[in-house]
């Protein structure tokens, strides 16, 4: 796996990171990377620091102390707008679609960086490919999908952007056993496309069948990681996060 590793460059570095709530250490000095071509998950129980990690690289939160380098650039502290123009996308919990919008203006939203009306039409146009459903439900609101429909949006809102690292959170949260098997296949096809992903996910055992590499996430702290196949099978992930 080093040597694999090797032959990919580093796209996400993030060294020492350390976010405070007031006194309260959210996350205590962690480290990871996302190598480019690669899907890392990051499981956790709730409150372990997930999403903090991931809103610290997206911009949303600065940090305390550390660093997160994309691309060999530092990027902590740097504003949501900068870190999107950097081509970091982000995947919310939640799904946060534009409720009173419909499914086309969402995706136009997703390229709010492009001025070219012809490129976002080209995107548009390939989003469609990947989730022929979207273009057929273009004129309707987003609000009004299901929930599986509603992360369908969200994730090709984002990758509008045309991003080379996918921040996605909790993806599969909510949605029927169906959906989420869809979720996972979306998952592989856009990392097969060249997107990188850094997945934070409840669902430990499908995030892990998807992943190269796992990081787990207890309290703020990195406590294992390694190749996924690996976490897959250790005694303490599988007792913890996979219910064996």
């Amino acid at each position: 796996m080093a040597d694999e590793r090797k032959r990919h460059p580093m796209l996400l570095e993030i060294t020492d990171l350390t976010i405070f709530y007031g006194k309260a250490a959210a996350l205590r000095g962690i480290s990871l990377e996302v190598h480019e071509g690669e899907i890392v998950t990051l499981i956790g129980a709730n409150g372990a620091g997930k999403t903090t990690t991931l809103n610290a690289v997206s911009g949303l939160l600065k940090p305390t102390s550390g660093r997160i380098l994309f691309e060999g650039r530092r990027v902590d502290g740097l504003g949501p707008h900068k870190i999107a123009r950097s081509k970091i996308g982000l995947v919310p919990e939640g799904r946060r679609v534009f409720a009173p919008m419909t499914v086309l203006e969402n995706l136009e939203m997703g390229a709010f960086l492009v001025k070219d009306r012809s490129e976002i039409m080209r995107r548009i146009k390939n989003i469609y490919e990947y989730f022929p459903v979207l273009e057929e439900r273009k004129y309707q609101l987003a609000g009004s999908l299901s929930g599986g429909e509603q992360q369908m949006v969200a994730i090709a809102r984002s990758l509008m952007g045309k991003p080379r690292l996918m921040l996605m959170d909790e993806p599969s949260m909510g949605l029927a056993p169906l959906m989420v098997q869809e979720v996972a296949r979306m998952i592989k096809v856009i990392n097969q496309t060249g997107v990188s992903i850094l997945l934070v996910e409840q669902n430990a055992r499908m995030a892990l069948s998807l992943a190269t590499r796992g990081y787990v996430l207890e309290v703020g702290s990195i406590t294992a990681k390694g190749n996924a196949n690996e976490l897959l099978t250790d005694q303490q992930v599988k007792k913890a996060y996979l219910g064996g």
